[in-house]
């Protein structure tokens, strides 16, 4: 019982990890129909990026704080100067992003070295608790807690505000939206923000959690948030968390019992998905762009 509840756990948490990379990957392609290989990059940055804040400061929040804006003007850049120019087309997009990745890890090594920097939990943070013989460790809960945060917290605005009207609409059909006299660029900006400093605030909260971080954990995240996309259904945001729960969960079950399945696992299940159910489990058929 014990070890299935800690296999649990630590797939929720991975899974809730994957989703805040998948969530804004997926609100970015619903929307702006671009493809971000260069996603994975802000997520290594926001673990960076935090891990000298809060080595700084002494504070882990405000450390938190620091790499989701981090996130934030690393999105605005990209948007702005990298993707703006080769909207319309997905072939520019995938090589411009692969591109903008491997600057973004090489400039990781570049400020904080090339080698491995270990990272541990906050003090407050640290241990489990121990609850009828199981053992439950503190900040995998804590990463799923904020985790489901996060989700409420976007689909409050995607559901109950005008802005998140604008996207909702905008992910249907964004020709109507521009034709009804919104200026779909800043909404472009504004969810290409939101989506970078989730990336963002998935890698901080990686750190601690993995213990080590390097330049090349973007790439590896970045694989396991395009399976949740493709799962999930491109830009359906609740299926983005259905998704990341259902890989996290089989990747550490996996990882476990069949470790040399681990990833395979979850190529497998998408593969099954593409065939079945092309759109994802949970997009919508028919979708106009």
């Amino acid at each position: 019982m014990d070890l299935l509840t800690n296999l649990t756990l630590n797939g929720l948490a991975t899974g809730m990890l994957i989703f805040l990379l998948a969530a804004g990957l997926t609100l970015i392609f619903g929307l702006m129909d671009v493809l971000n290989f260069a996603h994975g990059g802000l997520f290594a940055w926001g673990a960076y990026s935090g891990l000298w804040i809060y080595q700084r400061t002494g504070s882990f929040v405000i450390g938190i704080i620091g790499a989701i804006m981090t996130g934030f003007i690393l999105g605005i850049l990209t948007e702005k100067w990298i993707i703006k120019p080769v909207y319309g087309n997905h072939v520019q997009q995938i090589l411009i992003t692969l591109g903008l990745m491997l600057v973004l890890s090489e400039m990781l090594k570049v400020i904080w070295g090339p080698n491995q920097l270990t990272v541990a939990p906050p003090d407050y943070l640290k241990g489990s608790w121990e609850w009828d013989g199981i053992i439950i460790i503190k900040y995998r809960v804590f990463i799923i807690i904020v985790g489901l945060l996060i989700f409420a917290v976007v689909q409050f605005i995607l559901k109950k505000t005008k802005l998140g009207l604008v996207v909702r609409a905008g992910v249907m059909n964004k020709e109507m939206v521009q034709a009804l006299g919104i200026n779909i660029q800043k909404v472009f900006m504004f969810v290409f923000m939101m989506g970078a400093g989730m990336a963002a605030l998935g890698g901080v909260l990686f750190a601690p959690y993995s213990g080590v971080i390097h330049a090349g954990m973007g790439m590896d995240f970045a694989i396991l948030a395009f399976i949740v996309v493709v799962i999930g259904g491109m830009g359906d945001f609740k299926g983005s968390l259905l998704a990341a729960i259902l890989v996290g969960l089989s990747g550490s079950y996996m990882a476990y019992y069949v470790p040399d399945l681990s990833l395979a696992v979850n190529m497998l299940l998408m593969a099954i998905v593409l065939i079945i159910r092309p759109q994802g489990l949970f997009g919508a058929r028919g979708v106009s762009r």
